[in-house]
């Protein structure tokens, strides 16, 4: 199973801005991976899916959504990026929010 982690360089965080936090927990940094610079995906690409639309309704979160279509809470990741939907705020009720199956082939995309 592919993390959306993987692949992903990890940089040390020395900023001021955290001083407090490191000062509460006794640490000098954090550990932060840095941002992916994905491209969307091509019209070629959306054509190899098969997608399911789940119409968003109250208390609708991505974590759900994965954990129901591929049985696994940690890729919710997959449908955001899918949709072009950073986070649940960026979503309305009533929007249509499509699920890519198999998860597998979206992976191999994602990682193309």
């Amino acid at each position: 199973m592919t993390s959306r982690y993987y692949n992903r360089e990890i940089k040390a965080n020395f900023s001021s801005k955290y001083k407090s936090f490191f000062k509460e927990r006794n640490i000098n940094f954090i550990d932060q991976y840095s941002t992916p610079n994905k491209v969307p995906l091509n019209e070629e690409d959306y054509e190899k899916l098969f997608t399911v639309p789940h119409i968003w309704s109250h208390g609708d979160r991505f974590y759900k959504l994965a954990d129901e279509y591929y049985g696994d809470s940690t890729l919710w990741w997959i449908i955001a990026w899918f949709n072009h939907l950073p986070t649940e705020a960026h979503v309305k009720n009533g929007w249509a929010v499509d699920i890519p199956l198999p998860f597998e082939s979206v992976l191999e995309l994602w990682d193309k």
